[in-house]
């Protein structure tokens, strides 16, 4: 058996094979629906961080939406250079939260298709 000159299957004798394209969707197919699920994973799973100083907690979804911010103490004690600082920390510790959380979601979500990645 040898690949077929135009790329789309394999030869067998002239003859393209069937079940190496069939087998070619199957596989097209399991992406896709793996891609949805990890699309949906990226907007629904969340992640929590706080400012170092504790003032300012984000959270943010996994494709870098934030969708709270808190003030978790009193804000007329500090100022607002400071809150500011905080603000700014929280942001930064959430995107790269982010990151972590969609690198996580596609390894988990993709595992099986690891070793193909070079072929």
């Amino acid at each position: 058996m040898r690949d077929h000159p135009g790329g789309v299957g394999r030869c067998r004798g002239g003859e393209i094979d069937e079940a190496w394209i069939e087998e070619a969707v199957r596989r097209y197919r399991r992406i896709e629906s793996l891609q949805a699920e990890f699309d949906q994973a990226v907007s629904t799973v969340e992640v929590t961080v706080r400012s170092p100083d504790g003032l300012v907690e984000v959270v943010v979804t996994a494709g870098g939406r934030i969708t709270d911010v808190r003030f978790l103490g009193p804000l007329h004690t500090r100022s607002p250079r400071d809150v500011a600082g905080s603000v700014q920390a929280a942001v930064t510790a959430a995107a790269d939260a982010a990151e972590w959380a969609r690198e996580k979601l596609h390894n988990e979500t993709f595992a099986a298709y690891r070793p193909l990645a070079g072929a």
